[in-house]
């Protein structure tokens, strides 16, 4: 059995600690109103942030006719430009106060997704080895099961969140403000979809759906250890759950990723951004696998865990690294190539504004698995894993940061206390629920029938 040590503990809380003082002092410093929001702009801009709105509206709104026909109608026409560009003005404002306000907002939900999305995809994958029968895995069991624990208190946090943004409580999501649907013909196209209840019932459904999985598969687990022996009931019907999941999570995986982070969009979309996020949570949730496996190790439990499962899970964190860049570019280049306004527009916002987070995402989830776990010797090494593993987190992070901040805070975007905060609680929040849960049960699946398998898997 596992110790949830007391100094473990310790980290946890100052994490949540540290992030819950980050959120309160990014909340606190949103601004209220439009002043607030040009002054803060001001600032961060050396005093020039302020003059969008006034340049844009000075330039292209003046043309008019020279000829003496329509020379009467000269004063009427210069009015309605300055009705036009003091709207015009005011929008923007307005829009500029709203980005400020979502900006500890989005830090909150790219962090609560990030680590929610860990949690799933290690549910996922989970659910693969035990509908294929796996051997290999059978040891590490119990440490995928404890990851999987985050899915109930993260589910939670997501939903009260999406809830909160139903109300308005901010302005994350375009399509639930009623003004911008009765301006815009497009997302009007889209409104027996994207309303909030339906969009509150389908994510109610998705979250009941896997969370439902994962107690189940954990119970009938457990339950197999205590069976008699050569009594595999439960392990028979935790693999028929488990075949009937993934049909599940499949489709619900592809439609969440469209009302969570697609439909901040709502003009925009991709046939492959469904396998994209899917990709991303996979490989991020190996590579936890894989650190988590290697911190108990380094404290003496798991001793029948080889390097051998450790090269498998290194293996797989390469190739779905490989699986995520083939389907980055796929989107990409499909999209950069075919030149349409409507869907190009998504990669130019995150390449003109978002240049540094959106070329080093790129260099952390390809370029560097593909050169560090490339070698077969590099995939055996505990502390090559380690490395590697830290920037693939990081990295997936930064993905996750570039599909949920242009589309809420536009270019008003720099890591600052609400990123940090949020980062960190949710850590540490995720550490506290992952190891008190891996405690709380044998770290070897005992009775699993394939153990043995698992036992002598060394090549």
């Amino acid at each position: 059995m596992y110790t949830f040590t007391q100094r473990l503990k310790i980290i946890t809380y100052v994490l949540m600690g540290l992030g819950l003082i980050g959120l309160t002092i990014g909340f606190l410093n949103a601004p209220s109103t439009v002043a607030e929001a040009q002054a803060m702009v001001a600032d961060a801009h050396g005093g020039h942030g302020g003059d969008h709105g006034d340049d844009h509206t000075a330039t292209g709104h003046n043309d008019y006719h020279a000829d003496d026909s329509h020379a009467v109608d000269y004063a009427g026409d210069q009015a309605g430009e300055s009705t036009h560009a003091d709207d015009h003005g005011g929008a923007h404002d307005e829009h500029l106060l709203h980005q400020l306000q979502n900006k500890p907002w989005a830090a909150l939900y790219v962090a609560a997704f990030f680590f929610f999305m860990i949690a799933l995809g290690t549910l996922a994958f989970y659910a693969i080895q035990r509908a294929a029968q796996a051997g290999w895995p059978i040891l590490l069991y119990r440490v995928m099961e404890g990851i999987t624990a985050y899915l109930v208190p993260g589910s939670i946090i997501i939903y009260v969140f999406l809830v909160l943004t139903g109300l308005h409580a901010n302005h994350l999501f375009v399509w639930m403000d009623v003004e911008t649907v009765a301006h815009d013909e497009i997302i009007q196209g889209k409104v027996g979809y994207l309303n909030v209840p339906f969009f509150l019932l389908r994510a109610a459904i998705y979250l009941i759906g896997w969370n439902l999985y994962r107690y189940l598969s954990r119970r009938l687990s457990l339950a197999q250890d205590n069976a008699l022996v050569g009594d595999i009931r439960n392990h028979k019907l935790n693999f028929r759950i488990s075949a009937g999941f993934l049909v599940f999570f499949f489709v619900t995986e592809s439609m969440m990723s469209w009302d969570w982070i697609m439909s901040l969009d709502p003009h925009w979309f991709s046939t492959l951004f469904g396998w994209y996020v899917l990709a991303s949570m996979l490989v991020t949730a190996v590579t936890v696998i894989a650190l988590i496996a290697i911190y108990l190790k380094s404290k003496g439990y798991l001793p029948k865990v080889n390097n051998s499962h450790l090269h498998d899970l290194a293996k797989f964190m390469f190739g779905f690294s490989i699986f995520w860049t083939y389907l980055w570019f796929s989107q990409f280049m499909l999209i950069w190539y075919s030149n349409i306004p409507e869907e190009v527009t998504y990669f130019l916002t995150r390449i003109d504004d978002y240049n540094l987070p959106f070329f080093g995402m790129i260099a952390m989830n390809f370029l560097f698995p593909l050169l560090i776990l490339m070698s077969s010797d590099y995939k055996r090494s505990n502390w090559i894993i380690v490395m590697a593993g830290i920037v693939i987190v990081l990295g997936h992070y930064i993905d996750i940061y570039n599909m949920i901040m242009p589309a809420t805070v536009g270019d008003q975007w720099f890591i600052g206390w609400a990123e940090m905060g949020g980062f960190l609680f949710f850590a540490g929040l995720f550490m506290f629920v992952v190891f008190r849960a891996i405690s709380k049960a044998p770290l070897e699946a005992s009775g699993d029938p394939f153990v043995g398998e698992s036992e002598r898997f060394v090549y």
